[in-house]
């Protein structure tokens, strides 16, 4: 199945395509994930987070993710430049060898947080707890993640499995 995977050149490959310069940075066990114009530079969006070893093997925890105000108007394939920024973050993950991807879909409001949910959902994400600060529980949730909203988590290869075809040599450009 590996095969049908798409990997980092791919990846990268489509989002040059898409005139987008993608940068991934790594120290230890943290990345960070840039994603600019590639004629100007302008920043447009960035992730953050880390490989964690755990007892059932490595876990890609990503930390966050912030698109500029600027990529709004940038126009993009109908993928979006954090779908970029997360398909590398994902074949990062999976190239540590990470078999599960976890997040915490941020509740700053009602109406984003369910847009996040949505978007993570389809993108093949399954919310697994809600942190709402209410109980004990909640507080190493709270104190990993900084906040409250919906844990989710993704099996890497499904997430790879899922979106390859949208990251293979020609996939977006052949859509002009």
């Amino acid at each position: 199945m590996e095969s049908t995977y798409p990997t980092m050149s791919d990846i990268l490959a489509a989002s040059r395509a898409q005139n987008l310069d993608i940068r991934l940075q790594s120290l230890g066990p943290f990345f960070r994930i840039t994603a600019r114009t590639a004629g100007t530079g302008t920043e447009l969006g960035k992730a953050e987070g880390l490989v964690r070893v755990w007892t059932r093997g490595k876990i890609l925890h990503l930390d966050s993710m912030r698109l500029r105000r600027e990529s709004l108007g940038v126009e993009r394939s109908i993928f979006g430049i954090g779908l970029f920024i997360g398909a590398v973050a994902v074949r990062y993950g999976y190239d540590c060898g990470c078999c599960k991807a976890e997040l915490l879909a941020i509740n700053d409001s009602d109406l984003y947080h369910s847009k996040l949910v949505r978007f993570y959902g389809r993108i093949g994400f399954e919310a697994v707890h809600e942190v709402t600060g209410g109980t004990m529980a909640d507080l190493a949730h709270m104190l990993v993640w900084g906040g409250v909203g919906t844990r989710m988590d993704a099996d890497i290869e499904d997430l790879l499995r899922k979106w390859c075809m949208r990251f293979k040599p020609g996939r977006l450009t052949d859509k002009k």
